[in-house]
């Protein structure tokens, strides 16, 4: 069947990205022109999407060789507006108490072993009958330091190991004539305790730390019995990884590892309420979601982080919709387990430990959708008719089955950057959708995090590509383990450094740890957000809840064209029997552009009408 030619455009407001699908339709007959792809304006579902549509349509004209172009048709998805938040709480401390430890990584620390003996200052130095560890001040120069310890060794004197304000360890050790683990850049060493027993362990090049680093070490090394062993154990975690580290026993010295009261979450659903406190971890806070299943609000306590993003959400939505904050329900919340770098109180070289903490994402959704709004706007603003085109999931799923080898029961995940969303198309046609918090934003915010980075752009860019040692000037080694060579040198800047790999060249990465930790904490990152999502999404939309009913599942989303993830999501649904891959819509656009070709196709008649007219 045919009929008049008619340019459509097939326009999908998402929370992250606008999408565009150009075609001309004949009848039912679709030949798809070109598609674009841009940045969201506003909150998805409100009026200020009206630029990033107008935009969207236009790049696809351009794409499409019809700059000047005015479409006959532009049809919208009817984009309820998902608003969602992060926090972290952080929910242990390390607190030091009468300088106890030294633990920190300068980039030369100078000997190597380890050295137990009395603290004393190194204008004291000389006439000690037991093994000492020299103790210098700022200010102090490298040739008169390792004189004064010489000179002092040649009169008898054991010295066992130093600990220096300045950069200079090496030049010390350098030119003692009896070498000693030296730890140096410790900036607060005026308040190291002197006449107190102290050891310094200086782990050779390559290696970490393996006596002050273990609890029965610091036993053997200070003769501690059962309960100062117990008390001493948050000393070891805090200083394992390190490749050098000094500890003073001192009779008033403590190390607490604590829990910090972060509040409640107060969850609600199925009829009843329940308590959790947000310190009591991820697992928890989830089972006491499940338990009053399905979700239907959740506050946080006034106060915390947790209180304030869940309020902040709230506020959001009501001046987005007009809806009193009172009436808004915050309808799903993802809490994950992490661990941050955190300075540890009373530490004297900056010393950090990681803690404990728990990131949480949270959605709220309304069924006010201002679509009718956006509409009007680019009907005014390209002199065109616009419709609203359907139910977002519904469509996406129509789009997903125009990926080569899929048929109905068919579900979609959709990995966007505020929420994961899942659907499911059923053998009588009915189409079944759910949205939980949580997805490439709360990644970004976890590798940020335990990473230490405080730069969002390169946890950005660890999320997104793989990484890389820089081995010398002309080689790389990638993370996979293969070698790559070049023919020109490498920047200076990259040299020894763990990078991503980019399309751009190599980046840096302002980490001073291995490249395999920064690997591990990206996957688990991915793992715990988009693995968990993927799976507790389809749980909810497969009949009877039961994963191993679905068949098959099509990724969509801007994340499903990420270089791991999808293989991550296939592994873990591979033990219930479920094929999943990559969409590829149409068998062009890949994982995009499915809710906005999927428009064009149920426009046309491809598909089971689903469309609710907008005049122009």
């Amino acid at each position: 069947m045919s009929g008049p030619v008619r340019v459509v455009v097939g326009v999908d407001v998402g929370n992250s990205t606008t999408e565009a699908c150009l075609a001309e339709v004949a009848g039912d007959r679709v030949d798809r022109l070109a598609s674009s792809l841009t940045p969201t304006t506003g909150v998805k579902g409100t009026p200020a999407n009206t630029a990033g549509a107008v935009t969207a349509v236009r790049r696809a004209l351009e794409a499409a060789g019809r700059p000047s172009a005015v479409p006959d048709t532009v049809l919208l998805n009817e984009a309820t507006p998902v608003i969602s938040g992060l926090a972290m709480e952080t929910i242990s401390e390390t607190i030091i108490t009468e300088s106890t430890m030294i633990g920190h990584n300068p980039d030369t620390p100078g000997g190597e072993g380890i050295g137990v003996g009395t603290t004393v200052a190194l204008a004291e130095l000389g006439g000690q009958d037991g093994p000492v560890v020299v103790v210098v001040g700022a200010g102090a120069d490298f040739d008169d330091v390792a004189e004064r310890v010489n000179r002092a060794v040649a009169a008898g004197v054991e010295v066992a190991a130093a600990v220096l304000h300045g950069d200079d360890a090496v030049l010390v050790v350098n030119r003692l004539t009896r070498r000693i683990p030296v730890v140096d850049e410790v900036s607060a060493v005026d308040r190291v305790p002197l006449g107190m027993l102290a050891a310094v362990e200086v782990a050779p090049p390559g290696r970490t730390i393996r006596t002050l680093s273990d609890s029965y070490g610091l036993a053997s090394t200070f003769d501690l019995d059962a309960e100062q062993t117990r008390q001493v154990s948050p000393v070891a975690r805090a200083l394992a990884g390190n490749r050098s580290a000094v500890v003073v026993r001192t009779p008033a010295g403590d190390v607490t590892d604590r829990r910090i009261p972060v509040g409640t979450l107060t969850v609600s659903g199925s009829g009843r309420s329940l308590d959790v406190g947000v310190d009591e971890g991820a697992e928890a806070i989830m089972e006491a979601i499940r338990r009053v299943a399905p979700l239907t609000d959740v506050h946080g306590e006034p106060g915390t982080h947790v209180g304030g993003m869940l309020a902040a959400v709230r506020d959001t939505m009501t001046d987005v919709t007009g809806q009193p904050s009172s009436e808004i329900r915050i309808r799903d919340v993802l809490a994950v387990d992490t661990l941050v770098p955190t300075t540890v109180q009373g530490g004297l070289a900056g010393e950090v430990a990681r803690e404990n903490a728990v990131a949480l994402a949270a959605m709220v959704r309304t069924s006010r959708s201002r679509m009718q709004s956006v509409a009007d706007e680019i009907a005014a603003s390209l002199g065109c008719e616009v419709l609203i085109g359907g139910v977002e999931g519904e469509v996406a799923v129509r789009g997903a089955l125009t990926t080569p080898g899929t048929a109905v029961p068919i579900a979609i995940v959709d990995m966007g950057g505020g929420s994961t969303d899942a659907a499911l198309l059923d053998r009588d046609g009915q189409v079944s959708a759910v949205h939980v918090a949580g997805a490439g934003e709360l990644v970004t915010k976890l590798v940020d995090s335990e990473l230490g980075l405080e730069d969002r752009d390169a946890a950005e860019s660890v999320k997104r590509h793989p990484l890389a040692k820089v081995e010398s000037f002309f080689h790389v080694r990638h993370e996979d383990g293969t070698v790559q060579f070049f023919d020109a040198p490498l920047p200076p800047h990259v040299f020894a450094r763990v990078v991503t790999v980019t399309p751009e060249g190599l980046v840096p990465v302002p980490v001073r740890t291995s490249l395999e930790a920064v690997r591990a904490v990206r996957r688990e990152a991915k793992r715990r957000v988009f693995v968990v999502n993927t799976l507790r999404a389809l749980a909810q939309v497969a009949p009877q809840g039961s994963l191993r009913l679905l068949g098959s599942v099509v990724l969509l989303g801007g994340s499903a064209l990420d270089f791991e993830i999808p293989a991550m999501v296939a592994d873990a649904l591979a033990p219930h029997g479920v094929v999943c891959g990559i969409g590829n819509v149409h068998g062009t656009e890949g994982p995009r552009n499915a809710v906005a070709a999927g428009l064009v196709d149920v426009h046309a008649g491809l598909a089971e009408p689903v469309a609710q007219g907008v005049g122009r």
